[in-house]
């Protein structure tokens, strides 16, 4: 597995982040002790060093299990966790990203999670009842006691975070250094918005969700297999299926599986877009990590960038379409300067 800095740090990232909401099994389909311990050595085996998870996953259980199997090798990984969704629903201060809550889910998850710090604290959905400036100052604060080392948010608006950011390198405060978003050949809707926005700023993007929970596997395409599914096959469209008709269709072209061929779509286009590995079995996750060593030809790509296109809406259709009326004739001796 290859590294990289993650958004403006200087922290080395590996390609693909280990997902661990199936870790535990308190949610009825997750996965026991054991098989994490087995899913981690693989992972790390592989030169994996990120994993991700949060407070609320598996009800606690999750960080509990990553703190005990970590052990005295925490410090080689980059452990990254979240907080805003409530660990108590009769109490109202138990959610949002206020400072009340963002104290205390951070005290807890360091317990859990037998560490004194977290390496990136994600917030995990936008809190429309909290200001963004509360948030950022109250995570600077974190920083500063040493307690986080990076923060990324999870789940916003483009323009949230780039208020955010903006607001923190005004007034001197740790800024968002990554996003984590849904992002699949089913999911393509950031790149309306929140993708280029994480161009220009500089963020890195962890991907939730590349293999749309299991569709852009087969799931329902090459079995009707629903054991341990937290999805129905009525809650996909048949657009959906037809994506992941695409995805099986290249990955018997190219001799692979179709989770190998929807991961490495992720990686084809941005090297700063990292897919999140979820798995309930090694063998689920081994066949996962195998995509890291799949390069899809160009052909491949285009045929799925075809089959799951979206339009980008207005602005973004509009600007494109009016380029000769503002540009005029101009534009075509015109060559566009990459960073």
């Amino acid at each position: 597995m290859r590294y990289t800095t993650f958004g403006r740090s200087g922290l080395r990232v590996s390609e693909a982040f280990l997902g661990t909401m199936s870790f535990g099994e308190d949610w009825g389909w997750g996965s026991s002790s054991e098989e994490c311990r087995k899913m981690l050595t693989a992972y790390a085996e592989a030169g994996g060093n990120v994993i991700d998870t949060a407070n609320k996953y598996t009800e606690g259980s999750s960080e509990r299990i990553i703190g005990e199997l970590l052990g005295a090798d925490r410090d080689r990984f980059v452990l990254t966790t979240k907080y805003t969704v409530s660990m108590d629903g009769d109490d109202p201060n138990a959610s949002g990203n206020h400072r009340k809550n963002l104290k205390h889910s951070v005290e807890q998850s360091l317990q859990r999670l037998n560490t004194d710090y977290i390496d990136v604290l994600w917030v995990h959905i936008w809190d429309r009842d909290t200001p963004i400036e509360e948030t950022m100052r109250a995570l600077d604060d974190m920083v500063r006691a040493g307690k986080v080392l990076y923060i990324g948010i999870s789940d916003a608006p483009a323009w949230v975070v780039s208020r955010a950011n903006t607001l923190a390198e005004l007034r001197g405060w740790t800024s968002f250094i990554g996003l984590q978003l849904s992002y699949s050949l089913m999911q393509r809707d950031i790149e309306r918005e929140l993708l280029p926005m994480a161009d220009a700023l500089d963020l890195s993007v962890a991907a939730w969700a590349p293999l749309a929970r299991g569709v852009l596997a087969g799931r329902f395409t090459r079995t009707d297999a629903t054991t341990g599914s937290r999805i129905n096959r009525a809650d996909v469209s048949e657009r959906g299926l037809d994506i992941a008709r695409q995805v099986d269709a290249v990955a018997d072209d190219l001799g692979v599986t179709s989770s190998q061929v929807a991961l490495a779509w992720i990686r084809a286009h941005h090297s700063w877009v990292h897919p999140i590995i979820g798995a309930r079995t090694l063998d689920q996750l081994t066949d996962n990590l195998a995509s890291l060593e799949l390069e899809l030809p160009e052909e491949a790509v285009r045929r799925l960038d075809e089959a799951s296109r979206i339009d980008l809406g207005f602005p973004q259709d509009f600007i494109e379409k009016s380029r000769d009326f503002v540009y005029g004739s101009a534009l075509t001796r015109f060559d566009r300067r990459r960073r």
